[in-house]
């Protein structure tokens, strides 16, 4: 029945898939010559739409002195500007082009980092964009239609919760709308039959702590539990493995970008190299959408930490798509010492330090309220050795510049939002 439903509303609302789908399972087995030139093909297209039809990247063009046909290989894109957030939101009108298509949709970013961006999709990039997600999925022989669980911010208000609640049923999904008994017991219920979880990390990782701890039923027939949209830590992986029988994997994207990069079942995450061309700048992501075309995304500056792995390096699932090794994680707002500045990067190099060296995974939130004091929350309870490593380590990035507090034992999990690593309040 479920995929009877599935399947009607994919043709009603994403025809499209019907084509993507196929397309992106046969392009798995692409060389990375073949997908460099679908990419280039892509590009080509893209930056003529552009010019053609939006006058922010007609602009840019003149500007530069540069024409469509300037871009004759993928090192071409370089001699393009660098986009951001604040680009988009202050030429949002004139980043649309004017073509005319037969659906488009309302996109918007979740507004984490700063103020929501709204912009049109239309129906065919929205289709690649799920037939992406729906690739990787294949991977786990897991079908979208499938029993799963969802782990996701929602409205409280009770109309919103009313319609939650029919497209939950609709697209045979059920969520934890807390960790009351009640709702833990409901969850449970459902869990046994469940083929997939998906979400938020933190709130998987939540739920999997509960369930050991209670040491409730475990699944039998999960394929998939996938973390999206926030960090995954490493320290979540034992829990989740123990209460799930398996690790959590990682989707990586954004709604202006649409999916980047995607976990195969061997480990490594490869990039959607036929929907985007991901480029890394000082360590920073810059991405290009090659599928948009309702509103251009062209050398965007996502605002997130990466680390790209060698073109040679392969994988042995055997795609050859090109694979990221680190993604370490918002940029953020400055770290504020007694005399200088510091990147919030500082934080995923500390405990990824220590993970390396001292094989201690923690699970760590840092609170910044004065310039030059800072207050590490850390979920884990740390005896004095460990506490000592944790000081060291601090004490090699900020030196005598800061001063600083760590508490441990701490539930730093956010509730049905985004945890954020770092949280800075001052102005």
């Amino acid at each position: 029945m479920f995929k009877r439903i599935y399947k009607i509303g994919e043709r009603l609302r994403n025809p499209s898939i019907a084509i993507w789908l196929p397309f992106l399972k046969t392009s798995k087995t692409w060389t990375l010559a073949s997908l460099e030139a679908y990419q280039l093909k892509k590009l080509q297209e893209l930056v003529a739409v552009a010019y053609a039809n939006s006058n922010y990247y007609k602009k840019s063009f003149d500007v530069l002195g540069m024409k469509p046909a300037d871009i004759q290989s993928l090192d071409d894109l370089k001699k393009l500007p660098i986009i951001r957030k604040s680009d988009l939101l202050a030429h949002n009108k004139d980043i649309h082009t004017n073509l005319k298509f037969n659906r488009h949709f309302q996109a918007n970013t979740s507004g984490t980092s700063g103020e929501s961006l709204k912009f049109k999709r239309e129906e065919s990039a929205d289709s690649f964009n799920r037939a992406s997600i729906y690739r990787g999925y294949s991977w786990y022989n897991v079908n979208p239609w499938e029993l799963n669980g969802y782990f996701w911010g929602y409205n409280f208000s009770a109309m919103a919760m009313l319609k939650i609640r029919i497209l939950d049923s609709l697209q045979n999904r059920f969520r934890i709308f807390n960790y009351r008994k009640e709702s833990i017991d409901f969850f449970i219920k459902k869990l046994k039959k469940a083929k997939y979880l998906h979400g938020y990390s933190s709130m998987v990782y939540e739920t999997a702590k509960i369930i050991n701890s209670q040491n409730l039923d475990k699944p039998l027939s999960l394929k998939m539990v996938k973390g999206t949209s926030e960090k995954i830590f490493e320290s979540y992986q034992e829990e989740i493995q123990k209460a799930f029988g398996r690790r959590m994997i990682s989707e990586y994207g954004a709604a202006e970008t649409g999916i980047i990069a995607f976990e195969c079942p061997k480990g490594n995450m490869h990039l959607n190299m036929e929907g985007v061309i991901v480029e890394e700048i000082d360590l920073e992501i810059v991405v290009t959408n090659l599928q948009m075309q309702a509103f251009p995304i062209i050398r965007y500056q996502l605002g997130d930490y990466i680390k790209l792995a060698s073109k040679t390096e392969t994988c042995e699932c055997g795609m050859q798509h090109a694979i990221i090794e680190e993604v370490t994680g918002r940029i953020g707002q400055t770290v504020y010492g007694k005399h200088h500045t510091y990147p919030s990067l500082y934080f995923y190099y500390i405990f990824k330090n220590l993970a390396s060296k001292q094989s201690l995974l923690l699970t760590y939130q840092v609170v910044q309220n004065e310039k030059g004091i800072l207050n590490f929350l850390i979920e884990q309870h740390l005896d004095s050795k460990q506490l000592l490593h944790l000081e060291n380590e601090i004490a090699v990035y900020f030196k005598e510049d800061m001063e600083f507090t760590i508490e441990h034992s701490k539930n730093i999990t956010a509730q049905h939002k985004k945890l954020k690593s770092f949280i800075s309040n001052i102005a």
